[in-house]
């Protein structure tokens, strides 16, 4: 679809419904935007193109959008599949067009792009670099590792706009979750899911970029996913800063529980009522095993406390709590409390699998006690609950 954002700007991306994992591995069930913006002044540029899955739909909103104006410039301020699939098509299609990236992109883009033809067709930019249009002009801020090294993102005075690149983006189609941030009524829900399991690792960088930020006067952000941003844009702000630093949003108890046959998850279910009995302001619980993994980090970073209850296995850990505390040590988990309660029937090892994985987390603290359940709790185990529900909560 295109839509005029002003006298100049247009949107010119894409919804992608017929996705069913974003990145081949997380569920979508409102699909995705692939967004991608036009400046129509005395130059035209092009910012992103989309993912091939869309490309017949992109090609005609930019055909329809330049109403048989040529563009100068495409300017690729990240180079993902998800956003750069047609650059090779536009240098084809407009041969007169200049491709605007980072040099790290610039050079990246063979890797995409076999026998690429980019001689005398580039124009690197950096930090603090402008690109004049006309009443608009483009001025690059350097994101390396927001989410990949050779993102940039832009700032046009004219309108006040902030092309963000991934920053600020969410899962959600906007014909589905809104086109603009004040229609969408669960924005923080997903933005926190994609921020957490696609940006969330390189918090130091996007404080980084969040340092520069403060210093424009922002009026809207256009991301490369979701929504637009116009309004209370603080409160976009003030939940990545909170996100950056690790900081919790929430208070609470996350209680991650995987559970074999059913009795480790009948011990957690306990501990949750325990928590709440003893005035936890909120307790989430999750089965590990039958929700979403990514929606399980997004609790997980969300809460300044967790439970994390799994069944011993082959010596070790069920899988689906393995799965999950490694993903959050790769995605850089920290700055929390953490309990942990464990089943065995005969040689209960979850435990000390499980603390491994947390002692290799940056600032995690396990308290104690640890809890052992044998096959089924029973009520001699119910004191030990109440002693780790009131560790957890001091």
């Amino acid at each position: 679809m295109t839509k005029r954002l002003n006298d100049q700007v247009l949107y010119i991306g894409t919804d992608d419904l017929d996705i069913d994992l974003f990145e081949s591995q997380y569920v979508v069930p409102e699909g995705v935007s692939y967004n991608s913006y036009i400046i129509l002044d005395e130059k035209v540029a092009v910012l992103d193109t989309a993912d091939a899955r869309k490309g017949e739909e992109w090609k005609a909103n930019l055909a329809e959008a330049l109403g048989g104006r040529k563009p100068d410039y495409l300017v690729a301020h990240h180079l993902e599949p998800d956003h750069s699939a047609l650059i090779a098509w536009m240098l084809q299609a407009y041969p007169e067009t200049t491709l605007v990236a980072s040099a790290k992109a610039i050079q990246m883009l063979p890797q995409f792009f076999e026998g690429i033809a980019l001689e005398g067709r580039t124009l690197a930019v950096k930090e603090g670099d402008t690109l004049e249009l006309g009443a608009h002009s483009l001025r690059f801020i350097g994101a390396p590792m927001v989410h990949w090294p050779e993102v940039l993102m832009s700032f046009d005075a004219a309108d006040g706009a902030l092309y963000s690149a991934d920053g600020f983006g969410k899962f959600g189609a906007l014909g589905k979750c809104g086109f603009y941030g004040r229609d969408d009524s669960d924005w923080a829900c997903e933005a926190r899911r994609y921020y957490f399991n696609i940006v969330g690792k390189y918090g130091a960088q996007v404080q980084s970029v969040l340092g520069k930020a403060a210093g424009l006067p922002i009026r809207t952000i256009r991301p490369l996913h979701g929504p637009i941003l116009e309004d209370d844009l603080g409160y976009y702000l003030h939940l990545y800063d909170v996100w950056s630093r690790y900081e919790p949003e929430t208070d609470g108890v996350f209680v991650a529980c995987a559970s074999i046959h059913g009795g480790t998850l009948k011990a957690a279910e306990k501990l949750a009522e325990i928590l709440k009995e003893k005035g936890a302001p909120k307790v989430v619980l999750s089965d590990l095993t039958r929700s979403d993994i990514a929606e399980n980090v997004e609790d997980a970073f969300r809460y300044p406390r967790m439970v994390v209850a799994a069944s011993s296995y082959d010596a070790g850990l069920f899988t689906p709590m393995y799965d999950f505390l490694h993903r959050l040590q790769i995605k850089g988990y920290c700055k929390r409390k953490v309990a942990v309660l464990e089943n065995g029937s005969w040689a209960p090892s979850a435990a000390r699998v499980m603390k491994e994985m947390l002692a290799q987390m940056k600032e995690v603290e396990v308290r104690e006690p640890v809890v052992t359940i044998r096959s089924r709790m029973k009520e001699a185990d119910i004191p030990a609950l109440e002693a780790l529900a009131d560790a957890i909560l001091s």
